[in-house]
């Protein structure tokens, strides 16, 4: 059976440089009817196991280490033994949320993750986080940007660890550069394609952060 992507949205709390906000996540589950994998596991590691439904899950992928993004992946991770994969880049922003429990893996920029006879190559995309990645899959037409790419623009860069002029060249040389029929299933929000966003990129630069 080929590889299909479900889709949980799990709501919690985003926090960071003292302030709080109430956030709704998407979480990704790529994979068949016997394995899958996550990726980042938000809030709710009980509603993550239950859309598992059975299968064994062969990892936990973070996309960044933003609390909102991986709060529940320690309960994902002792209740399935899947590893946690990390960019290492983004290691300080983790240990402010799970200072006590490191995670089990590193991502790499270029790196291939194989489940259900896709693959998804590892894009390393800093500037909203300093490790953040998007996973894309040309099997699925799709990547998965996190907090990197929105529908109607870039992650916030507002906060620490973050930096504006490095998302967009991220944005510009690493997702604008797929083939415009690709999804971009994102961390928050609805989904959008490539060819979609990639006409405003000089309105986001104006615009700024």
């Amino acid at each position: 059976m080929a590889a299909r992507i479900d889709h949980l949205v799990t709501s919690g709390t985003f926090a960071l440089d003292g302030g709080e906000w109430d956030v709704d996540n998407n979480v990704w589950i790529v994979g068949d009817n016997t394995e899958a994998i996550v990726i980042d596991a938000a809030h709710d590691a009980d509603a993550i196991e239950t859309a598992l439904n059975g299968r064994a899950l062969r990892a936990i992928v973070c996309t960044h280490a933003h609390n909102d993004h991986i709060d529940a992946a320690p309960a994902l991770a002792a209740a399935t033994g899947a590893p946690i994969l990390l960019h290492p880049d983004d290691l300080p922003l983790w240990k402010r949320t799970h200072p006590d429990r490191a995670p089990d893996g590193e991502l790499t920029d270029g790196q291939e993750l194989r489940i259900a006879g896709t693959t998804l190559t590892v894009l390393h995309t800093p500037g909203h986080a300093p490790g953040a990645v998007c996973l894309y899959a040309p099997g699925l037409t799709t990547v998965f940007t996190g907090d990197t790419l929105f529908r109607g623009g870039p992650g916030a860069t507002g906060r620490s660890f973050s930096h504006f002029p490095t998302i967009i060249d991220s944005i510009r040389e690493r997702l604008l550069t797929l083939p415009p029929e690709t999804t971009v299933r994102t961390g928050h929000g609805d989904s959008t394609t490539v060819g979609a966003e990639a006409p405003h990129l000089d309105e986001w630069i104006a615009r700024g952060h």
